[in-house]
């Protein structure tokens, strides 16, 4: 029985690869911006395997301001995401089997880094897109940089840019909480028996 994980926190673990089930198939991330021009609006939703939404029209507009288009076979993070996804789906499962505390302190651990990686990479993505722009733009603004927040809101010339997590990010985030409850659950189990 020692280091096994409590059956209560095995439970939570397949609780937490389902829910990285349902990630493959919602929304990550959104990104909405409103306009005078847009009163309904504009969004983007980033999945697993690629952009929807208004992907056409913020192309169109980008164009003006001399910002990339996108394009989801542009984004390496696509193909690989699902995958990366797969592996803790896999991961989780495997740890809940294998019922010990180390390895689910291991699975936590690299699902915190690829949380923190994922940010970091999303934050370069928005750093490039919004700065590097074409000189051949028919709108030029000098010293303007069209970067969309990493989370929140930022004003963008007269575009309100909401950046926020969607149904898949929330899952992702709650996947978290509840694997560090685990850690924190067994971590304090075994400090009890020492």
């Amino acid at each position: 029985m020692k280091n096994k994980l409590k059956p209560i926190n095995r439970l939570l673990i397949l609780i937490c690869s389902l829910g990285l089930i349902a990630v493959l198939f919602t929304p990550i991330w959104r990104i909405e911006l409103d306009a005078p021009q847009y009163p309904e609006g504009l969004s983007l939703s980033i999945h697993a395997n690629g952009l929807k939404g208004n992907v056409d029209i913020v192309n169109g507009l980008n164009h003006y301001i001399g910002m990339q288009t996108l394009h989801n076979e542009n984004f390496i993070e696509f193909t690989i995401l699902p995958y990366i996804i797969g592996f803790f789906i896999a991961l989780l499962i495997l740890i809940a089997i294998v019922n010990k505390r180390k390895f689910l302190n291991i699975g936590f651990i690299l699902f915190v880094l690829f949380g923190i990686i994922a940010m970091v990479d999303f934050w370069k993505w928005e750093y490039d897109y919004g700065h590097n722009l074409s000189s051949d733009a028919p709108i030029k603004v000098p010293g303007m940089a069209y970067q969309p927040p990493l989370i929140g809101f930022k004003q963008l010339l007269n575009f309100g840019a909401y950046s926020i997590p969607d149904i898949g990010g929330w899952i992702f985030i709650g996947v978290g909480a509840l694997l560090m409850l685990c850690v924190f659950t067994e971590f304090k189990k075994a400090k009890q028996k020492l």
